[in-house]
């Protein structure tokens, strides 16, 4: 059966006695089962043999201790009292031993009579020979006394001779065992032999059967399908897995020998699929690239206006936003709609006209407008000649901005991959206006803090000064009017003092305000500071840098630490009376910055109220937050100060 195109085809399940793991497991198995039983023949033979010829040994030994014991008793005989009974003795216990020791067997050895009759008879008979005769005669010889020894070891030697010719026999039959056994192991050693040859050679044949020739088959028709000859087809010869395989190849043919018939008008839909999503690919990469350069609002909604329109031909189209209130939908750019309809709807509420009323729904819609004799109840896109509307949602994040139509005068039908593609392009314009208006928000964010520190540092310094100025006006003015020349004279030298600090307290406030990074390099912005505070007022001051930053500052956070030291500096002039100053640099992975003074100091606790003497530290200490720094401050009276800024590798950022 063919395969249609498309479909896979189903196979029926393998009978389990035909598939080929269980056909090539079971000989495997079968020639292991013959191989086993061959080898376990083998070994039980050798065993056999093993434990018959150890007890050839142990009873042919018997033959040794029988004539031993009857030379010990003929010197017990000869020479009583020369200790040869206690040994003859032995030597039955010895024969005793042996006995039973050939009776009973040793599988460890291992040591054992063979399992036939004839030689277990024979056995016991020399057995029930030595406990009935030999062994008592024996043991009286050497109970007997005087001339009778001599009488009972006469009778024991001439029961000695046949008992020994027995134990031969006994030897002799096994040993003809021994043979007939060894005649059978080397048979069973010739059989595993032939079933080794054998299995190999029917392994051999079985594979070549079960998967060398099938293979062969399958790799034939390979090499005949990729010189294109569709025409080849396999022979099905059995139902197991190569039999699929070889019906699946046929049917794999078929199809190969169809689609090879329409492949050049495949090639071409494939061509054009492919050249259609070049072209989206290029018109999202060329909007994005576009959308993401820094513009103004109006141009980035133009061009990428200009993008869809030229993609889609469509004869007009429009960039409409929703105000704040979700009130009322704003016409930014239009191109194509005529004057008429661009003045009617430059400013309309959610839900009028057909833009309107998918603004309000924020789903896309695709209308094809019907031409009417009546122009009166006709839409303005009727009456403006267009045949298809289509309106798509801008969306930033989850959050709706507005919508975007395309305008033809013919009807158009945009499918799910268009719609999709339009959406997408909704979301890019609509990413970058919620982008465009985060940079403004943050942009007015960073002027107003900046403003707000200015205004700080304008009503802690200057105006502390100019109140203080307006005090001693107050007072000269008292002084004046009651004639005090010497008081009012005495209040001029403080005025001009107040003035000047004033003064001074503009002109660095201006400095600082005007501080600039002239390159990307904060040590030499401090060095700079520290020289011209050195040249203003006279005090010695030095600064030195070590270590190599492991991550930069981004030049907000470097002119932040910037006017901070420029802060302290300027608190040393005014109020620490030092002649020596010290700034340090210490970048590693974290960040350390220290300014010290020899002068007059101060104590913390006792002097926490009054503020001429801390509103540099409250700005310090703003700005050390704004960076993410810890500020410290080390002084005590007559021992100087020390100021301590310290970013963590942590929380230093990356330009």
């Amino acid at each position: 059966m063919n395969a249609t195109a498309g479909t896979v085809p189903a196979y029926p399940p393998i009978p389990g006695h035909l598939r080929l793991s269980s056909r090539i497991a079971g000989a495997l198995v079968g020639f292991l089962l013959l191989a086993l039983a061959a080898i376990g023949a083998t070994l039980w033979l050798s065993w056999q043999l093993e434990g018959a010829g150890a007890a050839i040994n142990e009873t042919g030994s018997l033959r040794k201790q029988e004539y031993r014991l009857a030379m010990l008793l003929g010197r017990e005989v000869h020479t009583p009292g020369a200790g040869f009974d206690g040994a003859a003795r032995a030597q039955v216990a010895a024969i005793d031993a042996t006995l039973a020791l050939v009776a009973q067997g040793d599988p460890q050895r291992p040591l054992g009579l063979p399992p036939t009759a004839a030689i277990r008879d024979s056995f016991d008979t020399m057995s029930a020979q030595w406990q009935r005769e030999v062994r008592p005669l024996a043991l009286h010889v050497l109970e007997a006394r005087g001339e009778q020894r001599v009488l009972v070891l006469r009778h024991f030697l001439g029961v000695l001779d046949p008992y020994v010719d027995r134990i031969d026999g006994v030897v002799r039959l096994i040993e003809s065992d021994n043979e007939v056994r060894t005649f059978w192991l080397r048979s069973s050693q010739l059989a595993l032999m032939a079933l080794a040859m054998g299995g190999t050679v029917a392994l051999v044949y079985l594979m070549f059967s079960l998967i060398v020739r099938p293979v062969e088959r399958l790799h034939a028709g390979m090499r005949s399908m990729a010189d294109t000859d569709f025409g080849v087809r396999l022979e099905v010869d059995s139902k197991d897995e190569f039999g699929q395989l070889a019906t699946g190849f046929n049917q794999m043919a078929d199809r190969l020998e169809r689609l090879y018939g329409s492949l050049e008008e495949k090639v071409r839909d494939k061509t054009a699929a492919l050249e259609h999503k070049n072209r989206e690919l290029a018109l999202l990469y060329d909007s994005a690239a576009f959308l993401q350069a820094r513009q103004t609002l109006e141009p980035m909604c133009e061009g990428f206006l200009d993008r869809i329109l030229r993609y889609f031909g469509a004869d007009g189209g429009s960039v409409r936003l929703t105000e704040p209130a979700g009130e009322k939908v704003h016409l930014v750019v239009q191109r194509g709609l005529p004057e008429e309809m661009v003045q009617a709807e430059h400013c309309m509420p959610l839900g009028d006209c057909l833009c309107g009323e998918a603004a309000l729904v924020q789903q896309p819609a695709v209308h094809w407008l019907q031409p009417t004799t009546d122009a009166a109840d006709a839409s303005p896109c009727v009456r403006s000649g267009f045949g298809t509307v289509a309106v798509f949602q801008i969306f930033a994040q989850d959050q709706h901005l507005g919508v975007f139509s395309l305008h033809l005068r013919s009807k158009r039908h945009f499918d799910e991959r268009e719609q999709a593609l339009l959406e997408t392009l909704g979301r890019l314009l609509g990413t970058a206006i919620e982008n465009m208006r985060l940079a403004a928000r943050e942009r007015e964010m960073a002027i107003s803090e900046e403003r707000n520190m200015v205004a700080r540092g304008l009503h802690d310094s200057i105006a502390q000064g100019l109140n203080f100025l307006n005090l001693q006006v107050q007072m000269l003015d008292d002084s004046l009017r009651q004639g005090q020349q010497q008081e009012a004279a005495d209040i001029v030298p403080a005025l001009r003092a107040g003035v000047k600090e004033s003064y001074e307290d503009v002109r660095e406030l201006l400095q600082n305000f005007r501080s600039r990074l002239e390159e990307d390099d904060l040590n030499s912005a401090l060095r700079k500071a520290v020289r011209k505070f050195r040249d203003q007022t006279g005090i010695e001051a030095c600064f030195q840098a070590e270590g190599t930053g492991k991550l930069p500052f981004s030049r907000e956070e470097q002119l932040q630490i910037l006017f901070i030291v420029q802060e302290a500096l300027s608190n040393i002039r005014k109020h620490a009376q030092a002649d020596s100053v010290s700034v340090r640099v210490s970048e590693e992975q974290d960040f350390s910055l220290s300014i010290s003074d020899n002068g007059v100091g101060f104590d913390a606790f006792v002097e926490s109220g009054i503020e001429d003497r801390r509103v540099g530290l409250h700005i310090m200490q703003e700005r050390a937050a704004h960076i993410n720094a810890e500020l410290a401050i080390e002084s005590r009276p007559g021992l100087g100060t020390t100021i301590r800024l310290h970013v963590a590798h942590g929380q230093r950022r990356a330009v």
